[in-house]
């Protein structure tokens, strides 16, 4: 068998119209903007579906707002926390400064207070009438 003997088959060769180009994407946006896109089969067919995943993306982006909004309200709630902490030290130790025994007695001054130079004594009491002093040994 001669190579030379055997036929080739040649591609056909498609003609296209002079100064018009071939688009390959214009029927399916033609489709789509005439309406003929949404009336096929496959389309009608798949509704639940895109149905359903509309709503998941929904769900999703409120799940992504909800989350933002719980962020900033625990970033607020820090930051009145920490302010509280800073008030309940200073309450603290302003409390701790007026609590002294020498504040208390300045303070007590004002009044016409003094504190007492002697110290307590405890009072025994017993059922025969007898009441015995005896000094503290503070």
């Amino acid at each position: 068998m001669d190579e030379e003997n055997t036929y080739k088959a040649e591609p056909p060769k498609v003609e296209s119209i002079p100064g018009r180009k071939q688009k390959k994407f214009g029927k399916p946006i033609h489709d789509i903007l005439e309406g003929d896109y949404l009336s096929k089969e496959i389309v009608v067919s798949s509704l639940p579906y895109i149905l359903f995943v509309a709503i998941l993306a929904l769900i999703y982006i409120s799940n992504t707002y909800y989350s933002e909004k719980t962020v900033k309200e625990i970033e607020r709630t820090k930051g009145q926390l920490k302010e509280l902490r800073f008030q309940y030290i200073t309450t603290k130790s302003t409390l701790m400064y007026y609590g002294k025994q020498t504040e208390i007695a300045r303070r007590a001054a004002r009044y016409g207070l003094k504190e007492t130079i002697i110290p307590p004594y405890k009072i025994f009491y017993s059922n025969d009438s007898t009441i015995a002093f005896m000094k503290s040994e503070h």
